[in-house]
């Protein structure tokens, strides 16, 4: 059973082209990113809290 190493697929906002996008279109593009990184930040939080709150219990 050889199992292939796969590369780790890449974000398609990582290498899109942008320099055909208006500059509405670079704005309302940047203010969705800018709402994923919140989400991205609180579920971050959220997994660190529950990290945190397990290690506590297991120091018992």
């Amino acid at each position: 059973m050889d199992e292939e190493i796969k590369p780790k697929p890449v974000d398609p906002l990582a290498l899109a082209d942008v320099s055909r996008l208006s500059v509405d279109e670079i704005e309302a593009r940047i203010v969705t990113l800018k709402a994923e990184i919140a989400r991205l930040e609180a579920a971050l939080a959220s997994k660190r809290a529950s990290r945190a709150a397990a290690d506590a219990a297991f120091k018992l």
